[in-house]
């Protein structure tokens, strides 16, 4: 009697799971339900994956070069100063200053650039790739950010002071933003990012936007202060100290840069030659009809224009 009473259970159970199977298979909604899905789940997948290419999308490689300080009012390089807020003079505390690199060669100072066109707004300090580079005075990090056609990596740090101070062609940055940081203290590693022939630092000091001459605050050379307050001035403001070393070093650069040609000096490269005369290495090359791998010796004349 339980066998049979299992075998009824059997073929109960086998007929009903027949029964479904029959009734779904003729049932034209049910597979065109599972088409629905299957197309619903194809689709999402479609959406979230152009949204995310459109995300990683770098609009930021294709925007000109810009004074990080008077353009994009609403963008993250704004220039948080009004001109009304600006006094015309303004005696500035330098005191706990302490030099943002090791090395003290300028390769390229503070000033008009007739042959690209405009203002360079700080100094170029020559260092080597991912040399330490260190906070200029305490403050606090107000923005961390990269822009291709000039700056690339660069930091601006704001100081109790009222400066800010500008530190371009990092290859890292060692700090993050609304981080209080001490004067000495390591910022980040020094590269060649942006627009960049060389490693090497470029370093402005800013107050309320306006671009002051850092060879009136500081002996670049020497490693030290030319004193230990400095007066803005908006008249004077782009002019370097009396005694300060730079000031022959930016004739220099200037004479060279008027110069069709250069006579190479011992110890020179194509890199060192093309960094000092402001154009590439490739376009020196060019004028000169070599390769980047062509020898060169001292007192050989090269077209640098």
């Amino acid at each position: 009697m339980m066998i049979l009473k299992k075998i009824f259970t059997a073929s109960l159970i086998m007929a009903a799971v027949a029964f479904g199977a029959a009734a779904q298979s003729k049932n034209p909604h049910a597979k065109a339900h599972k088409g629905l899905i299957a197309k619903a789940t194809d689709a999402k997948e479609q959406i979230n994956l152009s949204k995310s290419q459109f995300i990683d999308f770098d609009f930021e490689e294709y925007e000109p070069e810009i004074d990080i300080y008077t353009e994009g009012w609403n963008s993250k390089r704004v220039n948080p100063f009004n001109e009304a807020q600006v006094p015309s003079t303004d005696v500035i505390s330098l005191r706990g200053f302490s030099m943002p690199t090791k090395t003290r060669t300028v390769t390229s100072p503070y000033g008009y650039r007739k042959k690209f066109g405009r203002m360079h707004k700080g100094l170029d300090i020559h260092i080597r790739s991912n040399d330490t580079i260190y906070a200029a005075f305490d403050g606090k990090v107000r923005l961390t950010n990269y822009e291709a056609k000039g700056y690339g990596n660069y930091i601006i740090l704001r100081h109790p002071n009222k400066l800010e101070t500008v530190y371009g062609h990092l290859n890292k940055f060692l700090v993050k933003p609304d981080q209080v940081v001490k004067a000495g203290q390591p910022i980040a590693l020094g590269g060649s990012t942006g627009r960049s022939t060389g490693p090497h630092l470029h370093f402005e000091t800013r107050y309320m936007g306006y671009a002051i001459n850092p060879s009136a605050i500081v002996d670049y050379p020497n490693g030290r202060l030319h004193a230990d307050s400095y007066t803005f001035n908006k008249k004077t403001y782009t002019k370097a100290h009396n005694g300060s070393k730079t000031t022959a070093t930016a004739k220099t650069y200037t004479a060279q840069a008027e110069r069709s040609s250069y006579t190479v000096k011992r110890g020179d490269t194509l890199a060192s030659i093309a960094r000092k005369n402001g154009i590439s290495v490739k376009t020196l090359c060019k004028l000169n009809g070599i390769k980047e791998t062509s020898p060169i010796r001292p007192d050989q004349v090269l077209k640098v224009k």
